[in-house]
């Protein structure tokens, strides 16, 4: 069992870690444009080349420097020397048979990441309408520190923070993917309609890097994509929790509660240890009362864990104070670890508890089962597999 100081060195390390990767050249996905023109004017470049090529990066999507026709050969060719465009490098991509994706890719330190792409159909009443809502699930770290005890995540431990250009990377490759088959008012729009972080990683221990790729996604000199499109989630770091609140980023908050009381968030999350939920639960309202919006509270169906008609009941207390939706997600079997999913009865009677109570809930059945989508499963696999051969993995097309 973790003690809460563990917790609270766990997350003050992850700012500090001697681990903190320095890549080769850094990537222009990491740049801002106020950077990037303090860049190009510190080189003797007009400030307004910067803007130039923030829309080549973002509304042109280019993967080359020689794509950038309106630039000088002399300035593409100091580009190529200062930077990188992408610094992560799809290595696997999975397809299951209901339509979700999951993308491998491969780091400069060789750290493997995941990113998902869900669909659905944007109006669940229409059948078959190829028209379809399209959510990225992005990882905001190698791996995990916090050691929820259901997760996959952190099975092998936490590596290092992702870069925020590490994280944009995730949305580039699949806009670039998803571009040439999705229908769009204009060619610069982004080609997908929501982004969740809700991937390997608690975003908010990444905070720094979390706060620069909200800003790039927003931007209008970025992907210009909505706030309100994008969730970040977290188990509970309750004074993140607060800065970001105050951060101005107008972004949705989902907390990944999964256990109703302290009794129960303390066998399965160590991070209850150091911020229970009387610390948790005001942040949460601080957090809706600068953003004046609806918070999700994630909450993972564990088979005889947290599954009880009693959690339920508590649940609905926490909901009704947080003015909450409930996702409730039956959980998804990971190798190596004993938990189980309920019943299909139980997970409706646990779901009807909720609504007899007035709270705004739905089940959240599992997509992806066929291609190890629950965070971090598919990583751990082939990373063993890599380990096991030493053979390198083979780069698939963005």
């Amino acid at each position: 069992e973790a003690s809460e100081a563990a917790i609270a060195e766990a997350v003050s390390a992850i700012q500090n870690s001697p681990r903190t990767f320095r890549p080769a050249k850094p990537s222009l996905f990491g740049e801002t444009l106020d950077t990037l023109t303090a860049a190009f004017t510190a080189k003797g470049f007009p400030a307004y080349r910067a803007k130039q090529v923030m829309t080549w990066l973002y509304k042109k999507r280019v993967d080359s420097w020689d794509q950038m026709t309106d630039l000088s050969k002399d300035m593409r060719a100091w580009l190529e020397e200062t930077y990188v465009i992408y610094p992560i490098q799809p290595v696997m991509d999975r397809r299951s048979g209901d339509d979700t994706q999951k993308i491998l890719s491969e780091l400069e330190d060789r750290s493997l990441i995941e990113t998902v792409l869900i669909q659905a159909p944007k109006d669940e009443d229409v059948g078959e309408d190829p028209d379809l809502r399209k959510t990225i699930c992005v990882s905001s770290q190698v791996g995990c520190a916090f050691g929820c005890k259901f997760c996959a995540s952190g099975l092998d431990g936490w590596k290092r923070n992702l870069q925020a250009s590490e994280i944009i990377a995730q949305l580039m490759h699949i806009c670039r993917r998803e571009d040439p088959h999705t229908p769009r008012a204009k060619p610069e729009i982004v080609s997908f309609d929501n982004v969740v972080f809700m991937g390997m990683g608690e975003p908010l221990s990444n905070y720094d890097a979390l706060v620069r790729a909200l800003e790039i996604m927003n931007a209008p000199w970025g992907l210009n994509f909505g706030a309100r499109r994008i969730t970040v989630s977290t188990s509970g770091l309750a004074p993140r929790i607060l800065h970001l609140a105050d951060a101005g980023v107008a972004v949705r908050l989902a907390i990944s509660l999964h256990g109703a009381t302290n009794e129960v968030r303390d066998k399965i999350m160590p991070v209850n240890k150091r911020y229970p939920l009387e610390k948790l639960i005001p942040a949460a309202k601080h957090f809706q009362k600068q953003h004046g919006r609806m918070l999700t509270l994630e909450f993972i169906l564990i088979e005889d864990v947290n599954d009880s008609m009693e959690q339920a009941h508590e649940l609905v207390k926490i909901a009704r104070e947080l003015h909450a939706h409930v996702n409730l997600i039956p959980y998804n079997v990971v190798e190596g670890l004993s938990w189980k999913r309920p019943s299909v009865r139980r997970q409706d009677k646990f779901h009807a508890v909720l609504k007899a109570a007035g709270v705004s809930a739905t089940i959240r059945r599992q997509k992806g089962d066929d291609i190890a989508a629950a965070c971090g499963q598919l990583r751990l696999k082939v990373e063993k597999e890599r380990d096991q051969t030493d053979r390198g993995l083979e780069v698939i097309p963005a």
